[in-house]
């Protein structure tokens, strides 16, 4: 029997004035490698609607081949193109959630109230919660069932600061945060792992499965599909 997975990407096409939206590899790779395990796929998204892309996961080395083969997809751009608004999903009536990056979580999936409802009911409900390059934004107002911080003891990664150096948009993130990811994540007891910059890491620690950057969203679907076998 397939599982049933909420893929959740950003609505924000913007963080402050620099053009961003979802990073297509991270949605499109993780889609296929739970397709192909037979799972049923469901796009939210906290506004709904048709989904921003990142111009820049369309060029070059970073516009994959499953990228290209998302965008030729009717089924897959009709999920993508008429997402789920959050506010509508019942948690209830999913087995897991896997949430893409992008630069545009930075604005919608901090303080996205659905979402932290819908991962704190399935981390209390012993569900896995999956998450990919800055997607494990959305972890950062997340509480356990007892109120400590959910990343608190767990073993994790998300884009490292190093990364966000190298494409120069630390200012843009501080400025509209006050804080990086690696810093917030490290600051909320976050047991913090990293690989070198671009190189694929995903990290598997009881319910929280979490990748650091676009080389790794394949690796982090796997292991959500292995986690929940």
């Amino acid at each position: 029997m397939g599982k049933k997975v909420l893929l959740v990407v950003t609505s924000s096409p913007y963080v402050g004035e620099h053009p961003t939206g979802v990073w297509l590899e991270e949605c499109a790779a993780p889609y296929y490698v739970f397709t192909a395990a037979g799972w049923e796929v469901t796009i939210a998204s906290p506004a709904g609607g048709a989904i921003p892309i990142d111009t820049g996961s369309m060029g070059g080395d970073f516009f994959t081949a499953d990228s290209k083969k998302f965008l030729h997809d009717p089924e897959a751009m009709k999920k993508f193109s008429h997402s789920v608004p959050l506010s509508a999903v019942k948690e209830e009536e999913f087995d897991t959630i896997y949430a893409s990056g992008g630069h545009g979580t930075i604005t919608d999936f901090v303080d996205c109230a659905p979402l932290k409802a819908i991962i704190e009911k399935m981390y209390a409900g012993g569900k896995k919660v999956a998450s990919v390059c800055h997607g494990p934004l959305c972890l950062v107002n997340c509480t356990k069932p007892n109120g400590e911080p959910l990343l608190k003891g767990h073993k994790c990664t998300i884009f490292t600061n190093a990364e966000e150096e190298m494409v120069q948009m630390t200012g843009a993130i501080k400025q509209h945060a006050g804080w990086t990811a690696e810093d917030k994540f490290k600051e909320l007891g976050g047991l913090y792992e990293a690989a070198d910059p671009w190189n694929s890491k995903a990290v598997v620690d009881g319910l929280l499965i979490t990748g650091q950057n676009p080389q790794s969203s394949v690796a982090t679907a796997e292991a959500l599909v292995a986690a929940c076998s």
